[in-house]
């Protein structure tokens, strides 16, 4: 009977706690909310607006409807029908009156150079519908480029709703009248070189960072917290102060007559100024000196974490200290060296301000591309695309860091 008791008022109160928790949870949520919805509006409704501009495909199909549709039986291999030609003057014509056929020849223009005057020039001569039967007489008859198949697979390939265009342009890549995926012309193949030196560039500021933080992270997390907590001020300083400022200081700094060029001189080290500026050297010093903080403070934060205990017995043991070091120490250090790693890489690879202000015209990184089509071209959907792509190589680059980092802390070499 007691057992019964004690199980019938035990229930209530497992209840009680439930209700409690769900209070706690709800009311921890409550706090959260104005911070994801903030998230969901400045972050993630932009990053899905990007994505899907690298895949949307609107102009030809709502500018040239009736040819769109007059295609989707075409396959490719001869030219199409007296249909298609028929439903082309139609659309040319209606689109010339709408004053809407310049969104489709812009479109156009990016496959077919050129398309964008044969549009102009056919529209401005397509006075009335030709008759029946005649269409491809006319039309040919305006420009021979109306007889090539090339000519009817671009509007093909960009009658949308959805294309794979721009994404394999930013790799370099295009379909051919069979619509096979091949290789762009060597001409027009710009962008993997662009992304290998976005990445050659991102990879070497990240070493130089690590070479020259770690020592400073340990130094940092060796002394006593008065004089650390002095020091780390100084690493903090460049936070409070502008990039374009900081950029454009190092321009003063770096030029022909410039302080460090003349001081070199002063001091009979030189002869003549070095050019440090307008190169990879002024690239890497100024993103090397921006980007340094976000590798020292991962660093710092994993260090402070390490007993000097481990050394010690290191020590006692009969362990030289380079050996401790190498073996104990350095080990325990390597998450604070990939998030240090991964943070500054990521952002170096992003990098638009200070490529652009000190690096020559061969420094300029994919950043600087995605600016001049979004400014100077309006070309939002290659813009869009070469965002994706520096997205997705991001994306995989954290879930290798996430990996590595598990990898390791399964293995015993770091404990958390």
């Amino acid at each position: 009977m007691a057992a019964f008791v004690a199980t019938g008022a035990e229930i209530p109160l497992k209840r009680r706690l439930r209700r409690a928790e769900r209070a706690r949870q709800l009311k921890a949520l409550g706090l959260v909310v104005p911070l994801l919805v903030f998230l969901l509006f400045t972050f993630l409704v932009p990053l899905g607006g990007m994505l899907w501009r690298s895949v949307d495909d609107w102009e030809v199909g709502k500018t040239l409807p009736q040819t769109v549709a007059a295609l989707k039986t075409w396959d490719g291999k001869d030219l199409p029908g007296e249909t298609a030609y028929a439903a082309l003057a139609s659309d040319i014509r209606r689109a010339t009156a709408d004053r809407t056929l310049a969104v489709a020849a812009k479109r156009l223009n990016y496959v077919v150079n050129g398309y964008r005057t044969l549009l102009t020039k056919t529209g401005r001569a397509l006075k009335e519908q030709p008759a029946a039967g005649e269409a491809k007489a006319a039309l040919t008859g305006i420009d021979p480029a109306w007889g090539e198949r090339a000519t009817w697979s671009a509007i093909k390939g960009a009658g949308g709703p959805v294309t794979d265009y721009y994404l394999l342009a930013a790799l370099d890549l295009q379909r051919n009248l069979d619509g096979s995926i091949v290789s762009a012309p060597e001409e027009q193949s710009i962008y993997q070189g662009i992304f290998l030196r976005t990445f050659g560039i991102g990879l070497g500021v990240t070493l130089t960072c690590l070479l020259l933080g770690f020592p400073v992270a340990y130094l940092l997390a060796s002394l006593p917290p008065k004089q650390s907590n002095l020091l780390m001020i100084f690493v903090l300083l460049p936070f409070w102060t502008s990039l374009l400022v900081r950029t454009c200081a190092w321009i003063v700094l770096l030029q022909d007559q410039g302080l460090i060029n003349d001081g070199l001189r002063w001091l009979g080290i030189l002869d003549h100024p070095v050019r440090l500026i307008f190169n990879r050297t002024g690239v890497f010093i100024a993103m090397t000196h921006v980007l340094l903080p976000f590798m020292i403070l991962p660093l710092y934060s994993v260090m402070k974490a390490i007993s000097p205990a481990y050394m010690r017995a290191a020590a006692s043991l009969g362990a030289p200290p380079a050996v401790a070091f190498v073996r104990i120490y350095l080990p325990q250090t390597l998450p604070g060296i990939g998030a240090g790693g991964l943070l500054v890489f990521i952002l170096a690879i992003g990098y638009y301000i200070t490529p652009a202000l000190v690096g020559g015209a061969g420094d300029q990184m994919i950043s600087y591309f995605i600016a001049f089509y979004t400014t100077e071209t309006v070309n939002w959907g290659l813009a869009s695309a070469l965002g994706a792509v520096l997205l997705s190589a991001t994306l995989v680059l954290a879930v290798v860091y996430g990996k590595l980092v598990h990898g390791t802390a399964t293995t015993g070499g770091v404990k958390n």
